[in-house]
C-alpha cells in the first residue's frame, strides 16, 4: 500500500514488561529497535519512559516522523486514544489514560493508537497475504479481486481483526472480539479457552498425565514431532482439538463477513497437526430442525498454502455467459469460495505494516 512512500512513522510495541520503539519509512524498518522497561505499574514512570523512547527514536531520524503508530492492549476508546478498563499488564491505565492526545502534545504529530489484532490485519490486508493472493488469482488467470479478510493469531489469547472492503472495521466501541464466541467442545466456555496457548497445555496435560510445571507449546509440538520425549499422539491431539475448535469460531466469523482468513502468531508452528482438524470442522455439515443437513459455511473452504487449492482458488468455476439479445458475453463465476493462509510475513511484522499503512491512510484522508 505505501511501500515506495519515504514518509517516516514512528512505532512502538508496548508489552506488559517491555517497550520497543522504532520507525519505519516504505514498510521498513529503518532504525534499531530501542527496548525500555515498560514499568507499567506506575502511570509517571511510564508515560515518562514512553516520552523518552519516542525522543531517541526522533533524535535518530534525519527527517521527522509524519505520525507516531502502534498497538497498545485493551479496552480502550482507540479512536480518541484513550487506554483504559480492566488492563492485565498496564495496572497503572485501568482508571483511563489519554495517551494519544498526551503524546501528541509532546511531539506535535498525529498519534494513531489500535488493538494489536486490528493492525495484524490491516498489515495483512495492505502488506501482506491479500496483496498476494490477488496477485496469484491474476497470475492463474482469475478474475476475482479479494476486499474482505479476517486476521486471526494464536498465542497467549485468541487474536482477531478485520478488514472490509479494504476498510479496517474498528466497531462502534472499538471491540471487534472473537475470544467471547462460545467454545464448541463446551457452550458455556470461552472460545479463547479452547483457542490459546494454556488450552494446547491442559489438552495434553489431561491426555497425556504429564503435569509437568513447565511445558510450553513448543515443547508439546516436539513431542508431537517425535524429537522430543513424550506422549506423541496426545500431543497430536492436543493440537487437534485446538484446531477443531478454532474452526468453528473461523466459521462463524467467516459467515458474517465472507472473508478469506490469515492465521499468524507462535502457535501456528504447529499448523500441520492444527490445520486438518481446523479444516475438517469448516468443511463441515449443520441440520436444519427437518433433519436437512446443510454445509457449515455456504462456500467451499480451500487452503490457501496448498498450490492445487490455490489454483481452485483462483479460477473456481468461471465460464463465459452470454448476455440475452447481445453478441457479448461476460464472465460468470458460480463458485462460492473462501480460503485459511498462514502469514507468511509474521505477526509481527504484520502488525508494524499495519500501523504504518493505517496512518498514512488516516492522513491521506483527511487533506
Amino acid at each position: 500500500m505505501y511501500r515506495s512512500d519515504n514518509r517516516i512513522v514512528a512505532t512502538l510495541d508496548a508489552g506488559g514488561t517491555n517497550l520497543v520503539f522504532g520507525a519505519m519509512r516504505g514498510c521498513e524498518y529503518i532504525t534499531e529497535p530501542l527496548t525500555l522497561p515498560s514499568r507499567a505499574d506506575d502511570l509517571e514512570l511510564c508515560l515518562q519512559t514512553i516520552v523518552d523512547g519516542f525522543t531517541e527514536i526522533f533524535s535518530r531520524l534525519g527527517d521527522k516522523p509524519v505520525a507516531i503508530s502502534f498497538a497498545f492492549p485493551g479496552p480502550a476508546d482507540y479512536p480518541s486514544g484513550i487506554i483504559g478498563g480492566y488492563l492485565l499488564n498496564f495496572p497503572s491505565f485501568r482508571d483511563g489514560v489519554a495517551l494519544g492526545p498526551f503524546l501528541e502534545e509532546k511531539f506535535g504529530v498525529p498519534v494513531f493508537i489500535n488493538n494489536d489484532g486490528d493492525l495484524y490485519a490491516f498489515g495483512e490486508a495492505t502488506g501482506g497475504i491479500l496483496p498476494e493472493i490477488n496477485k496469484r488469482v491474476a497470475d492463474l488467470g482469475g478474475h476475482k479481486v479479494y476486499r474482505n479478510l479476517i486476521g486471526f493469531t494464536f498465542g497467549t489469547g485468541l487474536g482477531i481483526g478485520q478488514v472490509i472492503n479494504c476498510q479496517l472495521n474498528l466497531g462502534n466501541n472499538s471491540c471487534v472480539e472473537a475470544c467471547f464466541l462460545r467454545n464448541k467442545s463446551n457452550p458455556r466456555i470461552i472460545a479463547e479457552d479452547g483457542v490459546s496457548i494454556r488450552a494446547v497445555i491442559r489438552e495434553y496435560r489431561n491426555l497425556s498425565g504429564n503435569h509437568e510445571e513447565d511445558l510450553t507449546p513448543y515443547d508439546i509440538f516436539k513431542i508431537a514431532e517425535g524429537t522430543k520425549e513424550g506422549d506423541q499422539e496426545a500431543a497430536k491431539e492436543s493440537f487437534a482439538r485446538f484446531g477443531e475448535i478454532a474452526g468453528d469460531v473461523f466459521a462463524t466469523a467467516v459467515l458474517l463477513s465472507d472473508a478469506i482468513v490469515v492465521v499468524g502468531g507462535g502457535v501456528t508452528g504447529a499448523m500441520k497437526y492444527i490445520k486438518p482438524a481446523l479444516l475438517k470442522e469448516m468443511r463441515s455439515t449443520i441440520d436444519t430442525v427437518c433433519g436437512d443437513s446443510v454445509n457449515r459455511l455456504p462456500m467451499q473452504v480451500l487452503d490457501l498454502d496448498d498450490d492445487n487449492d490455490v489454483a481452485v482458488f483462483a479460477v473456481g468455476d468461471s465460464r463465459e455467459l452470454r448476455i440475452p439479445g447481445s453478441d457479448r458475453t461476460v464472465i460468470y463465476d458460480p463458485m462460492k469460495r473462501t480460503g485459511v493462509a498462514v502469514s507468511r510475513i509474521g505477526a509481527s511484522k504484520a502488525i508494524s505494516i499495519g500501523a504504518y499503512n493505517y496512518a498514512l491512510s488516516q492522513i491521506d484522508s483527511a487533506k
